[in-house]
């Protein structure tokens, strides 16, 4: 288990037995910003998103002693978040379903490590314009797993698909991000 799923652990403890509100507050600063990206992917509305996160941070409040029940906090959370922002397209918008390859996906800044921070503006800038035009289900799971730090069997819960599928769309995204800092690199070095 890595050291941010025991924090998470601990502080779903602490909320559990304790009633703790320092640990709920710093349950919310945690999750909060990639939950609510992940809320707007489906409802594309920043106001809605916000309603959508602030309601399942008020169900996990409201239920904290049963916390203690929850194998995977973070999973809980964003199949919570997930279905929470699903009831609130069939309400507002009639919509039976929704497909992953409809979401709109905003990626944080590529720079998260300092070897990245290492990468030029022209290739940082590749980068990015190859995230922005990899498809809704590709950059679904690649900020999943390369921004919010996921696990492939916790985004394969999150998103209601296969393993394998997470694979092959992070294989396919790499490919893609890949091959435009290949371009990138050969027009560099023939300077």
């Amino acid at each position: 288990m890595d050291t941010r799923s025991n924090h998470t652990k601990e502080l779903q403890r602490r909320i559990a037995v304790y009633d703790d509100p320092l640990a709920y507050r710093e349950l919310f600063y945690l999750f909060h910003p990639p939950l609510l990206q992940f809320a707007q992917s489906f409802v594309r509305s920043p106001e809605m998103a916000e309603e959508i996160v602030s309601d399942v941070f008020i169900r996990i409040w409201e239920r904290r002693a049963q916390l203690q029940n929850i194998d995977n906090l973070a999973v809980y959370l964003y199949v919570s978040t997930r279905n929470t922002a699903l009831k609130y397209l069939m309400r507002h918008q009639k919509q039976a379903s929704i497909s992953l390859d409809d979401l709109k996906v905003e990626l944080e800044s590529p720079h998260q490590d300092p070897e990245k921070i290492l990468l030029s503006a022209e290739m940082t800038k590749k980068v990015k314009e190859a995230i922005d035009h990899l498809p809704p289900r590709c950059k679904m799971v690649y900020k999943l797993i390369r921004e919010d730090g996921l696990r492939y069997k916790e985004v394969a819960e999150i998103l209601n698909i296969s393993i394998k599928t997470i694979d092959n769309q992070l294989a396919i995204a790499l490919k893609k991000i890949g091959k435009a800092i290949n371009v990138n690199l050969r027009k560099i070095l023939s300077l």
